[in-house]
């Protein structure tokens, strides 16, 4: 596996995490069409990418973080064969050593499903095994989306 630092996405590497997007994350929060999601990319305030890529030059894995009111967000997505692994905790490793607060949003219930009919497991635990700690009072409830905020302090 082969990893790139970027602050743009190529049209080519935007399709394939686009798929990986839409593999992985609960299907309401599916993108239909990559306009939609160049336009959610293009939203984001100082956007820096870690692609985790195989052999034959396919995505596997996506961090990203960005700021969001002044915080630094971030969203990582695993390939699922890659699961256990250690793939994402070397993403969250390699944002770490360069950020001193990461924030996100987790899905805390396991009611999704995924776009082939499969149950969405929220990725919880794996973030607190991360040093990651929940902040249950700072939740995010929208039509599509019920989440909770998580935070890593390098303090």
């Amino acid at each position: 596996m082969k990893l790139i630092r970027t602050n743009t996405v190529s049209p080519k590497l935007k399709s394939q995490i686009l798929h990986l997007w839409n593999t992985e994350y609960p299907q309401k929060l599916n993108y239909m069409a990559v306009t939609d999601f160049n336009s959610y990319l293009e939203n984001l305030a100082e956007p820096f990418h870690l692609i985790l890529i195989d052999a034959e030059e396919n995505v596997r894995g996506w961090y990203f973080d960005f700021i969001r009111e002044g915080e630094k967000w971030f969203a990582i997505i695993i390939d699922p064969t890659l699961h256990g692994e250690g793939y994402g905790t070397k993403l969250l490793n390699l944002a770490k050593e360069k950020e001193p607060v990461l924030n996100g949003w987790v899905i805390d219930k396991n009611e999704g499903v995924k776009r082939n009919g499969k149950p969405y497991n929220s990725p919880m635990e794996f973030y607190l095994k991360n040093g990651f700690k929940l902040l249950p009072e700072i939740r995010l409830a929208l039509s599509n989306l019920s989440a909770v905020k998580i935070q890593w302090n390098r303090l």
